[in-house]
């Protein structure tokens, strides 16, 4: 709904507009559907959304694709209407999709903001993964035998963490343009949540160092001309993927900006190979 309101009080002037959600149902669109579970504590309200397939059977065990964006600058699950977006495309693909507001990122609170604090690749794990098997223990849906993830930017590099820490959970990752390195992005960003000096804590959280510990499939993606995060962070990883002897993908798209994955070819490339992975 729409409306136009009195700045002074709040009162409102005129209705400008509303929707029907029930013809859009009719017409076989499915709304995201909000879900709380306790995060790792037992106790925190842990929120997102789910996804489901315009034909959704309830008979059928679907996957689960986690679209990620743990940056702890905000809160990051949607919270307006809209009718179609990545989640949207990939849960109509056959899947079901989840996206999740974990401890460390923002408006909830300084004790569920300051596990971010020199902690980044915590990217909330443990709650998202708490959330997701409430999820699963009340909807027989939901296959938590193959679950995949895919994120941009501080985004992608929580992707690629999730399969060096998670991966006897996470079966495959799709990361674009991550900063795998706190080190070799735009300091004023990375100094906000890792602190100055640079210290120990920024190896600790390094997907650059940890990269030996690869345990599920990983594709990077990254554009030749990303302005926001080095491409270099993402050629660095994958160095050290090779140095390990690591089997992954790597797709650079050399005029690409900044979230190549979203390019036409690049989200073709992406959903191919999660759906693959999760076959």
């Amino acid at each position: 709904m729409y409306e136009l309101r009195r700045a002074s009080d709040g009162a409102v002037v005129a209705e400008l507009g509303a929707g029907d959600a029930r013809a859009m149902r009719d017409a076989g669109w499915r709304p995201p559907e909000p879900f709380m579970a306790k995060g790792r504590d037992g106790k925190t309200a842990i929120w997102g959304l789910v996804y489901r397939p315009s034909n959704f059977d309830p008979a059928k065990k679907y996957p689960v694709i986690e679209n990620i964006y743990a940056g702890p600058h905000g809160q990051h699950v949607p919270k307006w209407f809209e009718l179609g977006n990545r989640s949207r495309e990939y849960a109509e693909l056959g899947a079901i999709v989840v996206q999740i507001d974990g401890m460390g990122t923002n408006w909830r609170g300084k004790a569920f903001h300051d596990v971010c604090w020199k902690n980044l690749k915590d990217a909330g794990f443990p709650d998202r993964i708490a959330w997701m098997r409430e999820l699963a223990s009340r909807d027989a849906s939901v296959d938590l035998s193959r679950v995949a993830i895919f994120g941009g930017s501080a985004g992608g590099q929580n992707a690629m963490r999730a399969v060096l820490d998670h991966a006897d959970f996470y079966k495959a990752a799709a990361a674009d343009c991550g900063c795998h390195d706190n080190r070799m992005d735009k300091i004023w960003w990375n100094e906000q949540w890792m602190g100055w000096p640079i210290d120990e804590s920024y190896a600790r959280n390094s997907n650059m160092e940890d990269a030996a510990k690869l345990g599920g499939k990983l594709m990077l993606f990254v554009g030749g001309m990303d302005e926001n995060v080095d491409p270099a962070t993402t050629m660095q990883v994958a160095q050290k993927l090779i140095d390990a002897g690591q089997d992954f993908e790597l797709l650079v798209i050399p005029r690409a900006g900044h979230g190549s994955a979203e390019s036409v070819y690049g989200n073709l490339r992406r959903a191919r190979f999660l759906f693959a992975a999760l076959d």
